[in-house]
């Protein structure tokens, strides 16, 4: 019998992308065997693009460029073997490479007011899906927002930009081939906000006014070049420029100021943009002059032959100014008058009095002085008895060195004997190289201190040491020893090794640790401490310190932990070096709580909503408003950067049903949506319908419009709702138009106008600025026309 065919490996199926090479090929056990290709169930005799190949016992099927005709079930036939697969022409959406890194690699970036248009043109197998999402929720039509798609172009515009539309975007397509989804970033630059208030009074005196404020929240898209400060008198309608202050400095100094005189001062931020509406203050009086209140009676510290040495704290009431100095007075005991120590004020609070007679009492007092003038004296201190000292104190007992390094010495001793109740009122220590006969003053130290520490040395240097006490009697005998410092190692001044994998600002997530490392150097081995915010680290808190590094670590972060962490090297001198770095704990916002809708104003709905718990710790906190008219619609944004818990939609069709979504945002993302169960409506009122009865033809009772009661003008603070309301009489009732500088509202959206049988209300919601002006209502009938006006004025927020 002859042997059988039989395969050696079998067609595999073979997924291409459109327009690369695509290959089936086969192996059999017989090289004699001519094989035949089939593509679905059809002889392959030629086909453009594709070759057939046969070398030895492999088979091929070999495209070159594969398009959509390559794709289908293709099958070889050869002696007794079969054998079949698949092509699959993949044809995904694709954006030319220069374009897509010339959007992904640059922010888009427009300034407030311009319109934008992202225009992305892209290829692939249809139908293609285009979909822009922004804050990963989905993107539709609005008043100022549309999204145009084509078979081969999808299109965002904005007619109208704002900080709102700052963000990331994110443009999907998607087909049968698969997926391309493309990252954009649009910024656009504003004039900064106001700064943040209020306007704190640091300082109120009778020389100068310091007020302090705080950055804007939105610096509008570029930093904040200067603060511009002004002024204005009680009583007066005209600001004065104080001047200006860098980015940097966010308080102000201005000694253009008159004693008792009250002012309001504004604060407005610049940028490249433009410059901020203005943050106001309240009233700020300055004060008055008032000299110093009269301080404690002075101390005495010692007394000799001819010398007090006195001293005294500052009073607690200081005036409304600096404290210049102390005049210093001195009498004999049983005296009334009082004489001068010096001719000039003693800034210090310590004076040392000579040219005092033996055996006499003196007593003291002082007096502080200010810009006011001289304030009232203290009473007079204890009297004291200047006399020769009767007996020195005697040695100090076991002076040692306790320790000493490659450039100090440190000594220790205990008091002397007490003799005589003549009490010890300090040390002195004294040294005096081996090779010099003259002692140097090393310190005068308190009587409390029993040790001290000479630096400064050099290594292996010898060197004599003497300490002696001190008392009102005047100095004891000293006490000597000889004492040397130790070899040298070789000294570094300790520094910081900081790099690029040490940050100066770190954002944490709430829960994981924070583990920051730092590396140092420094001989002798540096004193290393941490801080935070001025103060030790909190107990859960660990560091470690070894092989020129030392790491701080906690191991699940709190918004507790925010703050500046520092890091001080000490080499046991005056030498010292820090290291500062911020920490910001943050989180996704937790989800705001419940809504509450309210029709406060016809045809609008006004969203309350509970604060997110997260308002607490998180600075950069804001609100996202949406709707949808349906239950599975898609969903729309109303209002964005919301810092408030409020908000009031104003294009509400009656008869309609909205849902509400309400979501807490950060840096870090967007919170849980809280959202209405039951839609929301406002009643369409049905027609009635209306039997007119035949009209009385008998005098004529029509009256030219009048208004019983007129417009009056309103003042109104910026950004509540403004209600203007009149009564207008007339036969037939008359037509009732309302305008702006000239300007007719009746097609207006931000406006909402009513008449009901002559009463006539004009609502203007969030008022701003640009809402100021004369308003006036004209009624008119067949008979005639009758207008009122009024003025609208806009406060700002203080």
């Amino acid at each position: 019998s002859v042997p059988r065919c039989y395969l050696n490996k079998q067609l595999a199926t073979v997924r291409v992308l459109k327009g690369d090479p695509a290959e089936l090929s086969c192996t059999v056990s017989k090289d004699n065997v001519t094989g035949t290709w089939f593509k679905d169930g059809l002889k392959l005799t030629s086909m453009d693009g594709v070759i057939f190949e046969k070398k030895g016992l492999v088979h091929k099927l070999i495209i070159n460029k594969a398009e959509d005709i390559h794709a289908g079930k293709y099958r070889f036939e050869g002696g007794d073997v079969k054998t079949e697969a698949s092509i699959f022409v993949e044809d995904p959406p694709q954006v030319d490479k220069v374009l897509l890194k010339n959007l992904t690699s640059v922010p888009t970036v427009a300034k407030a007011g311009e319109g934008v248009k992202l225009r992305i043109p892209f290829e692939g197998r249809g139908p293609i899906r285009a979909t822009w999402l922004k804050d990963r929720m989905e993107m539709g039509d609005d008043t100022r927002i549309r999204v145009d798609k084509t078979d081969t172009c999808t299109t965002l515009s904005i007619s109208s930009c704002d900080r709102r539309d700052c963000g990331d975007y994110k443009v999907r397509l998607k087909n049968d081939s698969g997926v391309l989804e493309i990252n954009l970033k649009l910024l656009v630059i504003d004039k900064p906000q106001p700064p943040a208030g209020p306007i704190k009074i640091v300082e109120s005196s009778v020389n100068n006014i310091t007020i302090q404020w705080k950055p804007p929240k939105d610096d509008g898209g570029k930093p904040v070049q200067r603060y511009l400060v002004e002024r204005q008198q009680v009583g007066r309608n005209d600001w004065e420029t104080l001047g200006e202050t860098p980015r940097s400095c966010t308080s102000f100094t201005t000694s253009k100021v008159e004693e008792e005189m009250s002012y309001y001062f504004r604060v407005r931020a610049t940028n490249a943009e433009g410059t901020s509406d203005a943050l106001e203050s309240g009233e700020v009086k300055a004060a008055g002059k008032a000299s110093p209140g009269a301080p404690d009676p002075p101390e005495i510290i010692s007394a000799s032959r001819d010398t007090i040495t006195i001293s005294w704290k500052a009073p607690c009431n200081t005036g409304t100014s600096q404290i210049m100095g102390y005049i210093v007075q001195k009498r004999k005991k049983g005296t009334v008058t009082w004489l001068p120590v010096t001719n000039v004020p003693v800034k210090d609070k310590k004076l040392k009095v000579t040219s005092l007679r033996k055996g006499v009492h003196y007593e003291f007092r002082v007096a502080a002085v200010n810009a006011a003038g001289t304030g009232q004296p203290s009473d007079p201190s204890v009297p004291v008895f200047v006399s020769d000292p009767t007996k020195s104190p005697g040695q100090v007992q076991d002076l040692k060195v306790s320790s000493s390094d490659s450039t100090s010495v440190t000594l220790t001793w205990n008091k002397p004997e007490v003799q005589d109740g003549n009490d010890v009122k300090g040390y002195e220590v004294e040294m005096r190289p081996c090779n010099s006969l003259s002692w140097t003053k090393c310190f005068t130290l308190p009587a409390e201190s029993t040790s001290c520490r000479v630096q400064g040395l050099r290594a292996r240097e010898k060197l004599l040491l003497r300490v002696r006490a001190l008392s009102n009697s005047g100095p004891g005998e000293a006490l000597e020893l000889e004492a040397c410092a130790e070899s040298a190692a070789p000294v570094v001044s300790p520094r910081f090794l900081i790099d690029d994998t040490v940050k100066s600002f770190l954002v944490i997530r709430a829960g994981n640790p924070i583990q920051v490392k730092i590396p140092f150097e420094g001989s002798p081995e540096p004193v290393v401490t941490w801080l935070k915010d001025g103060l030790p680290l909190p107990s859960q808190a660990a560091v470690s310190t070894e092989d020129g590094s030392t790491q701080l670590l906690l191991r699940a972060a709190k918004f507790s932990d925010s703050g500046t962490y520092t890091v001080e090297l000490g080499d046991g001198l005056r030498e010292r070096e820090t290291f500062s770095f911020q920490v910001q704990i943050t989180d996704i916002p937790q989800p705001p709580g419940a809504i509450w809708l309210e029709e406060n104003v016809p045809n609008t709905v006004t969203v309350t909503w509970e604060p997110s718990a997260s308002e607490q710790w998180e600075k950069n906190l804001y609100y996202t408003v949406l709707k949808r008219e349906s239950q599975k619609g898609l969903w729309h944004v109303l209002g964005d950067l919301i810092y408030n818990n409020k908000f009031t939609f104003t294009r509400v069709v009656p008869g309609r049903d909205y849902y509400f979504r309400v979501v807490a945002k950060n840096d870090l993302g967007a919170s849980d949506p809280s959202e209405t169960v039951q839609p929301w409506r406002i009643w369409k009122k049905k027609a009635k319908f209306l039997v007119k009865a035949q009209k009385y033809r008998g005098v004529n009772q029509n009256q030219p419009p009048r208004f019983l009661v007129p417009l009056k003008p309103h003042v109104v603070v910026m950004g509540s709702e403004c209600h203007m309301s009149c009564a207008v009489g007339g036969h037939p009732p008359p037509k009732i138009t309302w305008y702006k500088d000239n300007r007719d509202l009746s097609s207006d959206p931000n406006y909402f106008c009513t008449n009901d049988f002559g009463v006539c209300s004009l609502v203007v919601l969030g008022v701003t600025k640009e809402d100021a002006g004369e308003y006036m209502v004209e009624a008119s009938n067949e008979v005639g026309r009758a207008f009122s006006k009024a003025f609208l004025a806009i406060k700002g927020n203080s």
